[in-house]
């Protein structure tokens, strides 16, 4: 498994603290450093690039425009990236994986030459179900996490094994929730303190970091060829990728994601968060 570089937080305030994006110098800083530290994917940049469709733009046309509109969205974003195309291209709206005329659709972009792969950002097991079981969708991006096991649960991994489709995860640390003590919970996720004061403890028990516990969890689903995270300044990079090399026994990770396998959907999804 590799490292991917997000970039969401270059771009805006992200995460559930609300970081600040950094400068464009800052951005730069962080993307030289990790071109030079063995990360060559990054989630919209160059190198292997990694780029999404933006949501819902086909909910409200019909199919004849479909083409026109997904191309259009394309070349802007291979116009802002000075690239012919891209590496790999998903739809950002996961409901359309059960679209068949927006599929084919996205794999006309890819006959175009426009992109290598095409596929799905996806949030729910039966999305990432249909990913599988469609012959012409060959890259997906799906949450997972030691809060968020619904994948494994469901068979995700189970059922991609004999597929070529590439898996990328992100979600890892829940835009931080993982990594935040119980006092610096929000209200708006009042209910996650039980769970994240259980994850302190656990980690001061075994003597483990909670960046460490989150990305050999990750690690160790060996369908996963990259874990996709994001940072907010080099030195958080710097920690993230050394914290990467590090090993954790299989026996430990197994004994303490038994404590998390059944945390509720609007824990584990930012996108049901009630702010």
């Amino acid at each position: 498994m590799e490292l991917c570089l997000g970039t969401v937080q270059f771009g805006m305030d992200y995460g559930i603290k609300g970081q600040k994006q950094p400068s464009v110098e800052q951005a730069v800083d962080m993307l030289d450093y990790a071109t030079q530290n063995g990360i060559n994917t990054i989630d919209t940049d160059k190198l292997f690039i990694v780029s999404k469709f933006r949501p819902n733009l086909l909910d409200d046309v019909g199919q004849d425009k479909y083409y026109e509109i997904m191309r259009n969205n394309l070349e802007n974003t291979l116009s802002r990236l000075h690239t012919d195309y891209l590496d790999s291209y998903l739809l950002h709206s996961a409901r359309y994986i059960f679209d068949d005329e927006i599929i084919d659709t996205l794999n006309r972009l890819k006959a175009d030459g426009l992109a290598k792969r095409v596929g799905v950002s996806v949030y729910e097991p039966e999305e990432a179900k249909k990913c599988i079981e469609r012959p012409n969708v060959d890259f997906m991006q799906l949450p997972y996490s030691i809060f968020d096991q619904r994948m494994e649960k469901a068979g995700v991994f189970e059922n991609a094994k004999k597929d070529s489709i590439q898996i990328h995860s992100r979600s890892a640390f829940i835009q931080g929730l993982i990594l935040m003590e119980e006092d610096e919970v929000p209200p708006f996720l009042a209910k996650a303190k039980p769970i994240v004061k259980k994850i302190s403890l656990l980690c001061e028990r075994h003597g483990l970091s909670k960046i460490s516990l989150a990305m050999n969890y990750v690690k160790q689903q060996s369908r996963i060829s990259h874990l996709v995270f994001g940072v907010d300044n080099l030195e958080q990079l710097k920690e993230d990728i050394e914290i990467f090399s590090e090993d954790i026994s299989t026996d430990i990770i197994d004994d303490i994601a038994k404590e998390f396998t059944d945390i509720e959907a609007d824990i584990v999804m930012p996108s049901l968060w009630k702010k």
